[in-house]
């Protein structure tokens, strides 16, 4: 071997446990990272990485994810747009008049449609992107000068819900439930949306839309006797919730598994109708309420949906917070007797998963459009919110 072979293979040698010893530092790091945000101390520190989070999260929003019209992602109408709209104005009310918002606020606007609607023309999404175009709205309502469109929206979405309107009586497992166009038949994510919608405009939990509503949550909460009376009722039995009761029901949930003609819960959903029945009136001593309690007690995760894997991670982690808000809950003690401070808890792993650029994205299931990092990172800025101590 001559003397410059014996060189460069030295040199590729040296360069060889170089490079490893930067790999195990870099491994060293990431662990050493990863056991610092698992869960913070205090309420500061707490806020502070939020704080931090949220910045970088809503420059990525403004300066990268919003086009020249003022729309984020207007391939899904006014969806995403208004739920990044709602994701800045809860950290940054004062945002409101800023460029940035002030032009997506306009791209919905140009969205309201006679019917009182707020969505993209010809929307099978109609439900959906009105109810979340509220939630926008409603927070951006200075000096009431969004009262007119609000107005006419509420009565839109009460119109299109599943009742007597559509020919239906109370005893169908869709009656008081809202959906997608294109399925024919409500469904619980819609449902939840709806009741989120109609809370943001002022509704009481006695509103008849609300009550309805309550009526096709319960029917997709796997609990019988307690206004669950379809099929699947008795078949699981755990507490947990599943998409929906109509057109002879559905769960998300793929598993060789028959469960008996059951519809199998999972997290989301489960959260979703918690959530719900939270703001219908419910109360913690109400067996739905505590068999939904008793199915989150024993699969409390943030790794996953559970009984979804990565699917619908951040859809999940924004329900979780927000239902969890709901019920008033500080201390969530698990199945195990596991004490688990659920705040402090999602806003490390919010924090931990950041991409550098600010924004979130689910790298592990793009189901659900979660490799949009405009709806996803949306959606993560609205857990934080319910993160803040």
């Amino acid at each position: 071997m001559s003397v410059a072979s014996r060189w460069f293979a030295v040199i590729c040698v040296l360069g060889a446990i170089a490079a490893t010893k930067e790999l195990q530092a870099d491994d060293a790091k990431s662990s050493e990272q990863v056991a610092e945000v698992s869960q913070y101390a205090s309420p500061d520190e707490t806020n502070a990485a939020i704080d931090k989070s949220v910045d970088l999260a809503i420059s990525f929003l403004k300066n990268r994810g919003q086009g020249d019209s003022g729309a984020f992602s207007p391939e899904t109408g006014v969806a995403v747009t208004s739920l990044c709209v709602r994701a800045i104005l809860e950290h940054r009310p004062m945002d409101v008049d800023s460029p940035s918002v002030k032009k997506a606020i306009d791209f919905i606007l140009e969205n309201v449609r006679p019917t009182g609607g707020i969505h993209a023309e010809g929307s099978m999404y109609r439900n959906y992107e009105t109810s979340v175009a509220v939630g926008a709205l409603v927070l951006a309502n200075r000096e009431d000068r969004y009262d007119s469109q609000l107005k006419r929206a509420e009565a839109f979405l009460k119109e299109i819900q599943w009742d007597e309107g559509e020919g239906i009586e109370s005893s169908d497992p869709s009656y008081g439930g809202a959906g997608y166009g294109s399925h024919a038949r409500p469904d619980l994510s819609n449902t939840s949306f709806l009741v989120d919608a109609l809370k943001d405009l002022g509704n009481d939990a006695n509103d008849q839309a609300i009550q309805k509503a309550l009526r096709f949550v319960s029917r997709t909460q796997n609990l019988a006797g307690h206004g669950n009376d379809t099929e699947h009722a008795d078949k699981i039995g755990d507490g947990g919730f599943y998409y929906t009761p109509a057109a002879g029901g559905e769960t998300k949930v793929v598993s060789e598994d028959d469960n008996g003609g059951g519809l199998r819960s999972y997290g989301s959903m489960t959260y979703a109708g918690l959530k719900s029945m939270i703001y219908a009136g419910l109360k913690s001593d109400d067996p739905r309420v505590a068999a939904a309690m008793s199915f989150i007690q024993k699969t409390y995760s943030l790794d996953e949906n559970p009984g979804m894997g990565k699917a619908g991670l951040y859809y999940y982690y924004h329900t979780f917070g927000k239902a969890l808000a709901a019920a008033d809950i500080r201390v969530l003690t698990d199945s195990n007797g596991t004490n688990h401070n659920w705040k402090r808890e999602l806003a490390a792993t919010l924090v931990h998963a950041q991409q550098k650029d600010g924004s979130w994205v689910n790298d592990g299931n793009e189901r659900w459009m979660e490799g949009n990092r405009n709806l996803v990172t949306a959606y993560a800025l609205l857990a934080l919110k319910y993160c803040r101590e």
